[in-house]
Parts: structure tokens; sequence; C-alpha cells
């Protein structure tokens, strides 16, 4: 017994004393065999992921990630291979809506909502691409005739450019018709908005990424309904308009019109670097800043609020800051005042 017992430990006589066993020690290893030290953490994970989401799935809390799934929908039209049918696409979106109403009552109601959501969101940028489609220049074509109304007029530091709405396009080697053109002008020579005119210039496709995965100036001038981008070759001619601009023709030219009487204003009263940034926050021209005061403003992390968005993003947070601020200084005071009349 005694000489079983020193085997076990792996003792043996004249020796040093040792002691063998396996790794891990049984108290550690599961069943089964071998489990990393971290495996047990799983479970617990899954079951607070569980309940994490059905937090989320509760009542009045799955309404904000409807618009989530909205986009995540739009995500996937633009990365499909090619371009989705629209009436498919409308009628599963429908569908799905009238699934997710039909098991308002039951547990796949949240995922439902989703599912119907995505569809939903993929179905509209497909039909906002079908409503909104028009040619696109495919090659570069010169000496071109074009004759229309200008929607917008965009003043930059060293160029002026122009959204030319053709009405007319005559070119010696093609028969491409576009419906809007975005054209660049020598500085100080852009025609007005409203204006109906005709001139001679040299179109170019839209653009396409520089690498793949970039930002896509193609994509972007096409929703806005631009089929091509150039220049003027020659002078630009104001005519009477045979027809009328519409609407928001009108409408576009009022705009233009009050940004150049405040620009106007602002020039007179201010001067210097204050003047353009009043008139960039303003109007939006940022033609009069100095390059070192844009600089500093983009290093600074400032940059974004020389345009008219951003200085409006600036106005919201700060109205909510001060009301924020108010609320609280108003509770402070009366708590404070309570405290001195005891």
């Amino acid at each position: 017994m005694r000489g079983q017992r020193m085997a076990e430990q792996g003792r043996t006589p004249g020796r040093t004393q040792g002691y063998a066993g396996t790794w891990p020690p049984r108290q550690a290893a599961q069943a089964g065999g071998f489990a990393p030290a971290g495996f047990s953490v799983w479970p617990s994970f899954i079951a607070k992921l569980r309940e994490w989401i059905a937090a989320e799935a509760g009542a009045g809390r799955l309404l904000p990630w409807v618009p989530i799934a909205f986009g995540v929908g739009i995500a996937f039209y633009f990365a499909a291979e090619h371009e989705p049918v629209a009436p498919v696409a409308a009628v599963a979106a429908i569908g799905l809506c009238v699934a997710a109403f039909l098991l308002r009552r039951q547990k796949l109601f949240p995922f439902a909502v989703m599912v119907a959501a995505t569809a939903a969101g993929f179905a509209t940028a497909t039909w906002k691409t079908k409503l909104i489609g028009h040619g696109v220049l495919a090659r570069p074509m010169y000496a071109v005739s074009l004759s229309g109304f200008v929607e917008t007029r965009d003043i930059r530091e060293r160029t002026d450019r122009f959204v030319l709405r053709v009405t007319q396009m005559e070119s010696p080697r093609g028969q491409t018709k576009l419906e809007r053109v975005r054209l660049s002008v020598r500085k100080g020579t852009a025609p007005a908005v409203g204006s109906f005119v005709e001139l001679k210039a040299r179109l170019q496709p839209p653009l396409a990424p520089m690498r793949p995965g970039s930002y896509d100036f193609g994509r972007d001038i096409f929703f806005q309904g631009i089929g091509a981008s150039g220049f003027v070759t020659g002078s630009i001619k104001t005519l009477e308009p045979p027809l009328s601009g519409g609407l928001s023709l009108r409408y576009a030219a009022l705009m233009q019109g009050l940004r150049d009487a405040i620009d106007a204003r602002i020039r007179t009263a201010l001067d210097g670097d204050k003047r353009a940034i009043a008139t960039a926050l303003l109007t939006g021209r940022r033609d009069a800043i100095t390059t070192p005061v844009n600089d500093a403003m983009f290093i600074s992390g400032l940059g974004h609020v020389l345009s008219i968005s951003g200085y409006h993003v600036v106005l919201c947070f700060s109205s909510i800051q001060e009301a924020s601020l108010s609320t609280v200084f108003m509770g402070f005071s009366e708590k404070a005042r309570d405290g001195f009349g005891r």
C-alpha cells in the first residue's frame, strides 16, 4: 500500500519528491474534454444579448429602429449589381407591410416590421431612380449649342458655375438630348437665375469615382437631374424666353434675388473678413473669404459653420443648449429660494 501510494504521487526512493497529473486539472476541465477558459462566458453573453433585444423590441422602443431599417434597404439598392424591377419591388414592399400589420399581435411583429421597413426603403430608392431617370452623356461633345433657363448659380473663388435647364440642344456629331447641364464660366460672368440664355459649350460625362468605394460624383449629379458638366466656350446671350419657366423657376429667381440683396447690404456695412464670413453664413457665398481665414476655420474644426446648413445646425444646437441651461438654472433658483425661505 505504501509503495502504491508513493507511485501515485511520483515519489521514488532516494530522489526528490514530485507530482504527476493531467493538465488542465480535472476540476477545471468540462465533461467531454478540454474547453477554453472563457468558453463559459458565451451562454451568459447570448442570454444578455437576447435580453437587450427583447428590451429594444418593447413598447415605444421599436419605432426609432424603423428609419434605420429603411436606410438599410436604400443601401441594399445601391449595392445591387443591376437595376431592380420597380413594380416587383413595390409589390413586395406592400405585401411585407401588410404582413407586418397582420402580425401586430404576434411575437414575430418586431422582426416583420424591420423586414417591411427594409423592403420599403429598397422600393423607395428604386422608384426614386425611375421617376428622375434622364439622359446622361456617355462621351465628350464639342461645340454644342445650348439654350434654356438658368436654374441655379454658384459663385466660387475662381470661377462661377450655373445649372442650365436645356430646352434646345444641337451638336454636329450627336443627337444626345439632355435635360440639365452644369456649366462653368469666368468669374463674374454667370447669368442671372431665371434668365433664358443661348450659348456654346464643351460637355463632359459625369465624373466616375476616383477609386473603388470612393465618392461617386456621377451618382450625386444624377439625382440632381444633371446629365453632363462642362464649360462655356463663347459668349452668353440673354434672350426673351419662348415659353414660361414655371413656378419653381420663379421661386428660385426670387430666392436668389433675396440673397443678392442681403449680400449687397452686408458689403456696405462691413468690410474685410468680417464681411466675407457674414456673407457666407447668411447667403452661402464663400468666394470672398481669404485663404488664411479659410484654413484657420478648417484646422480648428469650424469649417462646416461656413455653409448654410452648418450654420443652421449651430443655431439649432445653440438654441437647445440655451433652453436646457435656462431650465437647469430655473430649477436651481427655485430650490435655492425655497432653501433660503426656510
